[in-house]
């Protein structure tokens, strides 16, 4: 069983590699990173680079597609060969899926249109433009159209563990999080806007603004 991470430049590193984590471990799943070209790409703020060993030419039938997010996405939402590519290979994957703002590219070519999904919290209307209706929910199953979209950053391990239980089985879901330890425990409960206060999303706004001069 192939797994398609797909990776591009300014793409955000735990949106694909939490879901790579979850999946690496399968004997029954490959899990190969493509792109437009092959080589590396750097991350949202430039420290880090992924390599993607395919290119997205060499990747023609993914039995599921993950779509990470990132600042990169918003070069992807055009007539590009991502778009294209998704258009292709979805038909014959059994799940096509994102994480953060890749719900951006699935909506993008098309897949999304008249469907719930979600996204960062920060690109929700965005993501309506292109057909969806956003909720606030940490991962939305389609299963259907064979589509699962999960929110910000982290909610792509949430994705990845139910995608272990679609594709195989709950017991070698649990396995896969038991082997990563995935037992959450924030020292805060302030993982969504709607949790903090002002202080907190003016401190974000200097996050944001940190990355964008980095």
């Amino acid at each position: 069983m192939q797994v398609a991470v797909v990776l591009f430049p300014r793409v955000t590193a735990l949106d694909a590699i939490g879901p790579y984590e979850v999946l690496q471990h399968l004997p029954e799943v490959d899990v190969v990173f493509t792109g437009a070209h092959r080589g590396e790409v750097r991350t949202d703020n430039g420290y880090l680079g992924l390599t993607v060993d395919r290119s997205l030419d060499e990747v023609t039938a993914p039995d599921v597609v993950v779509v990470p997010g990132g600042p990169g996405t918003r070069d992807l939402l055009g007539d590009t060969p991502y778009r294209d590519w998704l258009r292709a290979v979805h038909p014959g994957t059994r799940f096509t899926t994102s994480v953060c703002t890749g719900s951006l590219v699935l909506g993008a070519a098309g897949l999304l249109e008249g469907l719930t999904a979600t996204t960062h919290w920060g690109a929700y209307e965005l993501l309506r433009e292109f057909g969806a209706e956003p909720v606030q929910q940490r991962v939305v199953e389609h299963l259907d159209r064979r589509v699962i979209t999960a929110a910000g950053v982290s909610s792509g391990i949430d994705m990845a563990i139910r995608l272990v239980e679609l594709l195989l089985d709950e017991v070698s879901a649990k396995a896969a999080q038991v082997f990563i330890e995935y037992d959450p425990q924030p020292p805060f409960d302030a993982g969504h806007p709607s949790k903090v206060g002002e202080d907190v999303m003016k401190r974000i706004s200097g996050f944001a603004l940190a990355r964008s001069t980095s």
